[in-house]
């Protein structure tokens, strides 16, 4: 996927709404290769340029910017060999924090953490049944080992949220809604493949294809530190945090730019209404409508979804 800036060098009003939430994407790594994968992470990922040092820096600098929310995010970040000390140091600079994991993978050290801590966690589910799951997660065992530590993190008391993605045609969508409900989730969102990553089927990514949300309150940091209005919207650079105080990229012309195109791609006029059931991503807003590559954002509605053409997806 080709990265391009946002139209460097465009006049325009760099006033910036403050950053309360950002993504932090510690690793490409992943040990599951979901065919849906917005981020492309795979096995072969890496982990990237960024150092702990590096992360620990950027938190800090987010902390002093008063951003109120991280979610550390990959790949696999369990898989990020430092990732109970960046929890520690963003719990320590006063953030909230929330880890996005396939919850195939954690480690004693990781429950301790995250319960010592008080981090919040979140998970995908595409099924009741083992074999219709690891369909799409492309690995053996996955559901077994995912609904088992949803148990164990109901158990401990941390608080879990799930999201249910429809992927490919005849997947237990609602049976996997009624199994999340079953384990005690009483936060379940949905949505369909979007039009990134594998996900794109070879087909190169839009703007009007995010949600509109992007660079609103919210950014993303990548393995190789490259910031992004979003973590679909990777294919748009902001700048790097490891050339440039997050501050100067957040308060920039690059930024700025990226939130005019991303509007004006949308067309928003601030009337949205709150999508039911609450986004997966519910840091932000409603798509309103919902984006071209996904006709209906909720896979509730059905438990088909069929492929129309390359990166569409139809309910």
């Amino acid at each position: 996927m080709t990265t391009r800036s946002a139209l460097p060098g465009r006049e325009t009003d760099t006033t910036q709404a403050a950053l309360a939430f950002a993504w932090l994407e510690v690793t490409g790594f992943c040990n599951l290769e979901c065919t849906h994968c917005y981020a492309d992470s795979s096995p072969q990922g890496t982990h990237g340029t960024m150092t702990a040092a590096g992360w620990k820096n950027c938190i800090d600098q987010l902390a002093a910017m008063g951003t109120q929310n991280v979610q550390f995010i990959g790949g696999e970040p369990t898989l990020y060999p430092h990732l109970a000390e960046l929890v520690a140091h963003a719990r320590g600079a006063g953030l909230d924090v929330e880890v996005f994991s396939n919850l195939t993978h954690l480690s004693d050290e990781l429950w301790s953490a995250f319960t010592e801590h008080g981090v919040s966690l979140a998970t995908s589910y595409y099924s009741d049944e083992a074999d219709d799951h690891d369909k799409v997660t492309e690995r053996r065992g996955s559901h077994t080992r995912t609904r088992a530590n949803i148990r164990r993190a109901r158990e401990l008391g941390i608080p879990l949220r799930g999201g249910i993605i429809s992927v490919h045609e005849g997947q237990r969508t609602q049976g996997a809604l009624r199994d999340l409900t079953s384990l005690g989730l009483t936060v379940v969102g949905g949505d369909h493949t979007r039009r990134f990553g594998r996900g794109s089927r070879g087909v190169q990514p839009a703007v009007g294809d995010l949600c509109g949300h992007c660079a609103h309150g919210k950014c993303a940091i990548g393995p190789d530190g490259d910031v992004w209005p979003c973590v679909l919207g990777r294919f748009i650079s902001l700048g790097n945090v490891q050339d440039t105080p997050l501050d100067e990229i957040w308060n920039g012309v690059p930024t700025a730019d990226a939130r005019r195109e991303i509007n004006a791609a949308r067309g928003r006029d601030g009337t949205a209404e709150a999508c039911t059931p609450p986004q997966f991503l519910p840091m932000c807003g409603p798509c309103a409508p919902c984006v071209p590559s996904v006709a209906n954002c909720d896979p509730r509605v059905s438990d088909a979804a069929t492929i129309e053409a390359p990166g569409q997806i139809g309910s």
